[in-house]
């Protein structure tokens, strides 16, 4: 049996490891450099540099890396040994403080949007203090911002700090108001819950699909998919549940509190949800887990598809981002209590969240924008496009009873009658859970639903922390100098909430009558990747990124770029795959049993006229009528791959020409594929099909 407790944390240099491996009063400064947000004294620095080493060491490592997340959506390391010379030949172990702070990767070939020429190749790496250094693969990691010579940022990290640092100052602001000066922090904590599917390596490796981007681009749909919801929350199999023991094994010894496994929706797809943690140290956790996913999967002889649509016709991958508030004090700012219409404090955060999201919804849509999310979301799995938030009912009440000075009366708690005697009573919540809403309230917490799988969670937290940040800071603005405080919060929450109830939408949002209802409330409909990119360098978003110094304009304008390259880059790319499955492999095999088609309709007649072949020359009409359909569409892409030359002087336009170009006859040439794999006889198929892949762990 695993300990647990034992090994949890067994390889992260955290505060319990400092304090037996420092003196006092190193460990005294670095808390308070920490604490302060102030820089190390570099005799600080060299001796945690050191301590750091040695514990290293003893774990078997020779090599130290500054472990940073570029904007390439993935994490990026460069190893350095201990190693240092020595008068007599042999060499000694040794890392400074300076090592410690500061590195110099190359930043020549990273995304940079325009910031940095290719020939331009100097960045840097400084050392994040406020998340522990781990040991991974025997390598001593060090978690790192990244940016370029110039200064300008480079990675995710830094401005998710610089947002951690601007909600905690407005948060406290607040508190202050409401007479709570013993709190000194307010944290952003994050818990995001992970989907992703699992198959067999053998299959996956047949599939070149998969393997070049993630996902499938031909196949035609499995008699048995999700229909029977016989594998939500079902009995996990073998090699899964030896998967995820494995799985949670290894995040427990990095301090990942892996915390809910199950089964999901679509075969083959579970979940794994960790507990709360600061968002900082939620987003470095979560880019370990996706990377240990991949990894141990294939040690149990499968893949792990982080996609968000890895499948057509069953549900994607999302992952769910539960952002909340917390003290230093221990209290969660957004606990309603037991009595919410009477918690001012609650109903101004509450305002503020709701003001923040209705002013910038389309931050929020392009924070979660990405090629494999845009086939994910708006159908019956995802929430939709349009950016609304669902408070339940009793919020709800309470708002209206605001905005329009009415008497709130609440309904209590609600008894749940299960009808069994031997069934204890249980109190129903006062939220339901609407998953068809981008943005849920769930009872301590919201819950951002739209991300992709596959997504680095800083992006969202970013736009999350910075947008309510600037509304509690107009909101302090406003009351700090009031003269009846108590009143004029009351009156700013009732302004607020009735300048914004439109972005609140208790009901379906798969309907169309909610699209056409969202249209009228001015709510954004952003459908596409390029379409909600356009937004991110509007003025009023510009205008908030250097307000409260999360971004300059290059620096937005860079990330713009980077974002609408890589959709461009994704789509090239499928396309390519396209025409290279379609033309060296599909092609030929329905080429093929078309010509054994024909074979068997002149072997049968030539036996005898009386022989009934109409049964084979139906199926050879259609069949032939498909594949000169199919090589129509194949000359098809391949002229609009060739044609997009021309939109790329302008980056925006050819994200657009992929999109609606593109991305349409793609869509089209996979239809005809579909169809034709129906009435192809699977020994001729060159592909497994989504039986094999769906059911391919036992």
């Amino acid at each position: 049996m695993i300990d647990v407790p034992g090994i949890f944390a067994s390889n992260v240099f955290n505060d319990e490891k400092m304090r037996v491996r420092l003196t006092q009063d190193v460990y005294d400064s670095y808390c308070e450099s920490i604490e302060n947000g102030i820089p190390l004294d570099l005799k600080v620095a060299n001796a945690v540099a050191d301590a750091m080493k040695e514990w290293a060491i003893e774990k078997g490592c020779t090599h130290y890396t500054h472990w940073f997340q570029p904007m390439t959506g993935i994490t990026a390391e460069k190893h350095d040994s201990f190693i240092s010379p020595h008068a007599d030949g042999h060499v000694i172990m040794e890392f400074s403080g300076k090592e410690l702070i500061k590195g110099e990767p190359d930043a020549s070939s990273f995304p940079s949007g325009g910031i940095r020429a290719t020939f331009e190749a100097r960045g840097y790496t400084t050392w994040d203090p406020t998340s522990p250094a781990f040991v991974k693969d025997n390598t001593l990691c060090i978690p790192t911002a990244f940016m370029s010579y110039t200064g300008d940022v480079l990675d995710k990290k830094t401005p998710l700090l610089r947002s951690m640092n601007r909600i905690n100052h407005e948060s406290v602001r607040i508190l202050h108001l409401f007479g709570k000066t013993d709190v000194t922090r307010v944290d952003a904590t994050v818990g995001p819950e992970q989907e992703y599917f699992l198959i067999d390596k053998d299959v996956y490796e047949r599939r070149k699909d998969l393997k070049y981007t993630g996902r499938t681009l031909f196949g035609a749909r499995s008699p048995k998919g999700q229909q029977l919801d016989d594998h939500y929350f079902g009995a996990i199999k073998q090699r899964v549940k030896a998967f995820m023991a494995e799985l949670d094994e290894e995040l427990w010894k990095l301090g990942i509190y892996a915390k809910t496994e199950h089964n999901e929706v679509a075969p083959a797809q579970h979940e794994l949800a960790p507990i709360f943690t600061t968002v900082n140290i939620a987003a470095d956790h979560n880019q370990l887990t996706m990377e240990l996913m991949k990894r141990i999967a294939r040690k149990h002889g499968m893949v792990c598809l982080l996609h968000e649509k890895p499948f057509k016709g069953v549900n994607g991958s999302g992952k769910h981002n539960n952002w909340s508030l917390s003290t230093n004090t221990g209290e969660n700012l957004l606990k309603p209590g037991k009595k919410p219409e009477e918690n001012t404090q609650f109903l101004l955060f509450l305002t503020a969240v709701i003001t923040a999201v209705d002013e910038y919804q389309d931050l929020l849509r392009l924070s979660v924008a990405t090629a494999g999310n845009d086939h994910r979301m708006g159908g019956d799995e995802a929430p939709p496009f349009i950016i609304s938030m669902f408070l339940g009912d009793d919020l709800e009440a309470i708002v209206e009873a605001i905005i329009n000075r009415e008497e709130y009366e609440s309904q209590g708690k609600v008894v749940m009658n299960t009808g069994a005697e031997a069934l204890p009573e249980i109190r129903k919540d006062t939220t339901d859970r609407n998953r068809t809403s981008p943005f849920a309230f769930t009872g301590n917490k919201f819950e951002f639903r739209s991300l992709g799988s596959a997504l680095n969670i800083s992006c969202p937290n970013i736009m999350l922390n910075t947008m309510v940040a600037d509304v509690l800071s107009s909101f302090s603005d406003e009351l700090e100098n009031a003269a009846d405080f108590d009143a004029a919060v009351r009156r700013l929450i009732r302004k607020n909430l009735k300048k914004h109830r439109r972005i609140i939408f208790n009901g379906d949002g798969y309907t169309d009558e909610w699209v056409a209802e969202a249209e009228q409330r001015g709510l954004l409909n952003l459908r596409s990747t390029p379409e909600a990119l356009r937004k991110y360098t509007l003025k009023k978003n510009l205008e908030l990124f250097k307000r409260n110094n999360i971004f300059n304009e290059t620096e937005v304008k860079a990330r713009q770029e980077i974002l609408l390259e890589n959709y461009i880059n994704i789509i090239d790319l499928e396309a390519l795959t396209m025409l290279d499955m379609a033309k060296k492999d599909i092609f030929p095999a329905v080429s093929a049993f078309t010509g054994e088609l024909a074979e068997t309709i002149r072997r049968k007649r030539a036996v005898s006229d009386d022989i009934r072949v109409d049964a084979e020359v139906k199926l050879l009409s259609k069949l032939s009528d498909l594949l000169s359909r199919f090589s129509e569409k194949i000359d098809e892409l391949d002229s609009k791959v060739g044609g997009s030359i021309a939109y790329r002087k302008n980056i925006q336009s050819h994200a657009e020409y992929c999109c609606d170009e593109m991305l349409t006859t793609m869509t089209e040439l996979r239809a005809i594929s579909d169809e034709m794999e129906m009435c192809t006889d699977s020994k001729y198929w060159p592909y497994p099909s989504y039986g094999q892949l769906l059911f391919s762990v036992q």
